[in-house]
């Protein structure tokens, strides 16, 4: 079953600040996500961060992590942030 990928206006804003050759790999990534957005796999590396509601996941690629939770079919890219900035911020 394909998963529909919606992204917020916060990642939009910082995933056009990034160079390209980052945008491409995100994307690729974002692609395996629609397969997915459960399994750690390769080129795909996911896991479920606690004692948040509702359940999110990070997706890490490289140096940056993308935070998503998933509605049904859908999956909703809520923020990308830098490793060294870790997930405080994340409610």
């Amino acid at each position: 079953m394909p998963y529909t990928v919606l992204v917020s206006k916060t990642f939009q804003k910082k995933f056009q600040k990034l160079p390209s050759s980052l945008k491409n790999k995100i994307k690729g990534t974002l692609k395996e996500l629609q397969k997915d957005p459960h399994t750690s796999r390769p080129k795909c590396d996911i896991k479920i961060l606690r004692d948040t509601h509702p359940q999110k996941h990070r997706l890490r690629i490289g140096s940056y992590r993308i935070i998503y939770f998933i509605n049904k079919d859908k999956v909703k890219i809520i923020d990308l942030i830098k490793r060294e900035i870790g997930y405080s911020k994340i409610e």
